[in-house]
């Protein structure tokens, strides 16, 4: 636990709550058609940013401990760094610096692997760089090649989600070609499965068990419609439903003469390439967990089994992994405890590990029973575009409840911009984010009632562009419309401080990012922020 912090010697408390609301997936578009919350009716959000002191903050690439700008940021960063207050390489530049100086291939997990009957490598194949990359990928395969390993499959997992929405083939055609050229008389290197991300194999929170089954059958039993080829699966799949994008693909098996190529069997080892945890855990304890009900594996392979990373560092899934995880020390919730003060965390089921689990630096549970109260509200179990809306009503409920409970400090995340915005449906994003604002107007009405501060920012950006471009101008599909755009943006993030009584205003100065948020709750809960931490945004006024 850590020291208690001292009282802060400029901003002082009054004892009243801070609301961090965390709006997923809402970021500072250029206002053009296609931009949500721009086009949406939100009288409350633009309002406040008429009203109130405000800024933007960096929320991608290097502010948030990603190797480059150009990386897109995502939920699992983002709540990391606020919760830190500070900035730690994350998964794809550990991953990236593992490989290329080849520490991964020197551990005792990478020579188990390589020892089994058939290597197996499951993962996310595109360079969306948010829970994978190809990169990783193409060397693991070069280093399996190098160090003898003579069976080799892939289990591909389309995207559609990080990247366009049918652009499977710009990463499985060349990776295809790749694995037969290695393929000869003594290698035999193969895709073997695969299917859409967002209907097997990728759960996460536990929120549907039945799309991690969907994946196993594919995987591991080869139950799944039947193809010459991973190029031809794709093709025919587009072509038998011309609606269908890469993310919900329906699971496909290669085979030979008649046969499943690449079954995962006893003997065998699969590793699972994606780099972020949360939607890697159920996978995982699918392979690992021999007393696993969930759902019915039928017969259990005795493999080998690892991850790139470890996905889970409380309950240790997986128990084997390739490359070391950022460790993240004295996040703000450590100190909120340590000086007494309680906490509420709420959101539903899509991001409820965000605000706990994730903002705590990757701690399962509570870090004090007696002070902190985390609710989730379960997700509906539909695409998001169906129910726009999503549990923003159920969720503001809970903040209005937590205020009249003398909670220090309330962190909620509205998920409506992130994951309707991964549908990539104009339309069920303009209803999702009119829904939230409704909500936002009862959480301010409520906190200036209780004289709360209302912190306002987002983790990352995705709404706000909801259309391809290239080179500033809309791609157009084969029917003459917008190509959806389905993934996080490069966009900065709203920061909006709602103070009732005008002590404490936005401090405009440098290029920021969120990670300065965690000093920022700090200071407003009366307690002076570590000098490690980047300085607070806001300053009297």
């Amino acid at each position: 636990m850590a020291t208690q912090l001292p009282a802060h010697s400029s901003i002082s408390a009054r004892n009243a709550p801070v609301i961090l609301c965390i709006l997923d997936g809402v970021g500072v578009g250029l206002g053009e058609e296609d931009d949500g919350p721009h086009t949406s009716i939100m009288p409350t959000f633009n309002r406040w940013l008429a009203d109130y002191p405000n800024r933007t903050l960096r929320a991608h690439g290097i502010a948030v401990g990603l190797p480059t700008d150009d990386d897109m940021g995502n939920s699992e960063v983002g709540h990391n760094a606020m919760g830190a207050g500070r900035v730690f390489d994350q998964g794809a530049k550990l991953v990236d610096a593992a490989i290329a100086s080849g520490a991964a291939f020197e551990t005792d997990v990478w020579k188990a692997l390589t020892a089994g009957k058939t290597l197996h490598l499951l993962g996310l194949v595109s360079d969306g760089n948010v829970h994978s990359h190809i990169d990783h990928l193409n060397a693991l395969i070069d280093r399996a090649h190098a160090d003898g390993v003579t069976s080799l499959c892939v289990h591909v997992l389309t995207d559609g989600r990080d990247v366009g929405p049918r652009t499977a083939l710009t990463w499985v055609k060349p990776l295809e070609d790749k694995l037969a050229e290695l393929s000869d008389g003594e290698h035999d290197y193969a895709i073997a499965s695969g299917g859409g991300r967002m209907l097997m194999t990728m759960d996460r929170y536990e929120a549907d068990w039945q799309m991690v089954k969907r994946g196993w059958d594919t995987h591991v039993h080869g139950v799944g419609q039947q193809f010459g080829s991973a190029v031809d699966a794709i093709e025919a799949l587009y072509k038998a439903d011309p609606e269908v994008d890469d993310q919900y693909l329906p699971g496909f098996v290669i085979t030979r003469q008649g046969e499943p190529c690449g079954r995962i069997e006893d003997g065998d080892s699969v590793l699972f390439f994606n780099f972020r945890g949360d939607r890697s855990i159920e996978i995982s304890r699918a392979f690992e967990e021999a007393d696993l009900d969930t759902f019915d594996r039928g017969t259990v392979p005795d493999v080998t089994y690892a991850g790139m990373m470890e996905y889970d560092g409380d309950a240790h899934i997986p128990k084997t992994y390739l490359v070391q995880p950022p460790s993240i020390d004295k996040v703000v919730g450590e100190y909120l405890v340590a000086a007494g003060k309680r906490t509420f965390a709420c959101s539903e089921t899509q991001k409820f590990g965000h605000v706990t689990f994730f903002f705590n630096g990757n701690r399962s549970g509570k870090l004090d029973d007696e002070l902190e109260t985390y609710l989730e509200v379960p997700s509906d179990n539909v695409s998001f575009d169906e129910r726009p809306w999503m549990k923003c009503a159920e969720i503001a409920e809970a903040a209005i409840a937590a205020l009249s409970e003398g909670y220090d400090h309330i962190r909620l995340n509205f998920a409506n911009g992130d994951m309707v915005g991964h549908t990539g449906n104009l339309d069920a994003v303009r209803v999702s984010l009119t829904a939230l604002d409704q909500q936002l107007a009862r959480l301010e009405k409520a906190a200036k009632k209780a004289g709360a501060i209302l912190l306002v920012t987002a983790d990352h950006g995705n709404c706000e562009e909801m259309y391809t471009r290239k080179k500033g101008k809309v791609v157009l599909d084969a029917s003459g419309k917008p190509s959806p755009k389905t993934s996080h943006t490069l966009n900065a993030v709203p920061f909006i401080v709602i103070d009732p009584t005008g002590a404490v205003t936005v401090d405009p100065e440098g290029d920021r990012g969120i990670a300065s948020i965690g000093a920022t709750i700090l200071a407003l809960c009366g307690l002076e922020p570590p000098p490690e931490y980047l300085p607070a945004l806001v300053v009297p006024s």
